[in-house]
């Protein structure tokens, strides 16, 4: 008997021992990114960019700019249920910027199907961090002369109409374009390819041409987007979240310092990536895993309408997200849209051509995994 109470006693020990050890090898990630590095030094930042994307995709668009006016009326929200310091993913051009300096993450993915989207991303990495304040970055941006009374303390209406009063100069785009590209070369020693700056180029052309007025655009490859009743450069960095708060990353001068210094830091990461494709967001979750770090928020624009109509692409997707670390307060951030589908969606304001919605990460692969979702509407149907 009292042997048989040994071997019970040891096998309890042992079962526990196995326990604590996989427990030991497999730790819960952090609500925060502690342990991600305060910044990244140049060669591990292109490690990154090269390393995790996949090659150049199709979208209908150049995307030069958002066309999503409601984009910042979740923002009141978002602070107050997610803390800073965690992980922010995203898609397309500068809407990302407003929601990273909202967030405040410790370091920031953008993750888009077109190679067009990263070198865009890299002409503001070098605009940005080659700028003393927002006047300085809009004079590099549009190629036009800063006007002598436009002060770092300048509200941001009347930095637009600083720069829509302001002729664009060809002697400062080939200046500027110049500086971006020593700068991307020669100070970073990134590794662009030909094709990378014949796209820096293109995009900075677009916004040459555009200016304050450059509006998102169908024109691929056939000029830059005006009109089409979509809003402006302007219009968005003048939009407010629904409260009267403006919250765009060009507000004020604290939200163009904290983009600013995480681009310092090599802590916005673009990569070239297919949400349903095999490799990108993958990668992008070993990465944070290994560094116990939890997504806080993951903005996919609309994307998710397009997945949908292409075969399984959105069971590819959720099986992508279910690999990354989140908890019950990652959240997605959706623009949501009834295009081509039987039901409809309640604007939040004049002029909203699709509001953007909220939705657990966790809930929504809780509900994959059970099979509730089988179509785009019971992904809105969970969006609030």
């Amino acid at each position: 008997m009292v042997q048989r109470r040994r071997v019970i006693v040891a096998s309890v020990a042992v079962a526990l021992l196995a326990l604590a050890g996989a427990l030991s090898v497999r730790p819960a990630p952090k609500a925060v990114a502690e342990s991600l590095p305060a910044r990244l030094n140049d060669d591990a930042f292109w490690h990154l960019v090269t390393d995790f994307s996949e090659a150049n995709g199709y979208f209908r668009s150049d995307n030069f700019l958002s066309n999503e006016r409601a984009y910042q009326r979740v923002i009141p929200t978002l602070t107050s249920i997610l803390p800073s310091g965690g992980v922010y993913l995203g898609v397309g051009p500068e809407q990302n910027f407003t929601y990273i300096s909202a967030l405040r993450p410790k370091i920031a993915f953008i993750v888009d199907i077109r190679r067009g989207n990263l070198d865009e991303h890299l002409l503001y990495k070098a605009f940005i961090e080659m700028s003393a304040d927002r006047a300085d970055f809009l004079s590099r941006l549009f190629a036009r002369k800063r006007p002598a009374d436009l002060g770092a303390d300048a509200s941001v209406d009347r930095l637009f109409a600083g720069y829509e009063s302001t002729a664009p100069s060809q002697e400062l785009f080939d200046l500027n374009l110049r500086a971006a590209k020593d700068w991307l070369l020669g100070h970073h020693r990134f590794a662009l390819t030909d094709d990378d700056l014949k796209g820096l180029e293109y995009v900075y052309s677009a916004f040459y041409d555009g200016g304050p007025e450059l509006n998102y655009s169908f024109l691929n490859n056939g000029g830059f987007g005006r009109g089409g009743n979509f809003p402006t450069y302007a219009d968005l960095m003048t939009e407010t979240d629904g409260r009267g708060g403006r919250r765009s990353y060009l507000a004020s001068e604290d939200n163009f310092r904290i983009l600013s210094e995480l681009e310092k830091n090599n802590a916005i990461i673009p990569v070239v990536g297919n949400f349903a494709g095999p490799k990108a967001l993958r990668a992008i979750g070993r990465y944070l895993r290994e560094h116990s770090a939890m997504v806080s928020a993951f903005y996919t624009s609309n994307v998710e309408m397009y997945l949908f109509q292409q075969a399984d692409d959105w069971k590819k997707f959720y099986g992508n997200v279910a690999t990354l670390p989140f908890d019950e307060k990652s959240t997605f951030i959706r623009s949501v849209s009834n295009r081509g589908f039987q039901f409809q969606i309640q604007s939040t304001g004049p002029g909203t051509r699709a509001p953007t919605r909220l939705c657990s990460i966790a809930d929504l692969i809780g509900a994959y995994r059970a099979g509730r979702i089988g179509g785009y509407y019971d992904v809105i149907a969970m969006s609030r």
